[in-house]
């Protein structure tokens, strides 16, 4: 339980973060793919939580360095 309390609250800083630091990024949240159940009774576990969480990580990434790039 501790573990899936950690995931979470790693989940919602990330997401604060994205959304004040990066609000164009942020309107794209709702449209990925991992948040979308592909059966009738998703079952939340620890791993689809871990799944969210690195998802959301390698957005964030790739658009940092996207934009970065798009600097130089």
């Amino acid at each position: 339980m501790k573990k899936l309390q950690r995931l979470t609250k790693e989940i919602n800083e990330l997401t604060l973060r994205i959304e004040q630091d990066y609000p164009e990024l942020y309107q794209y949240l709702d449209e990925n793919p991992i948040t979308i159940p592909d059966c009738e009774t998703p079952q939340i576990s620890v791993s689809s939580f871990v799944e969210y969480l690195d998802s959301l990580k390698s957005l964030l990434e790739r658009y940092i360095e996207s934009h970065k790039q798009m600097k130089h």
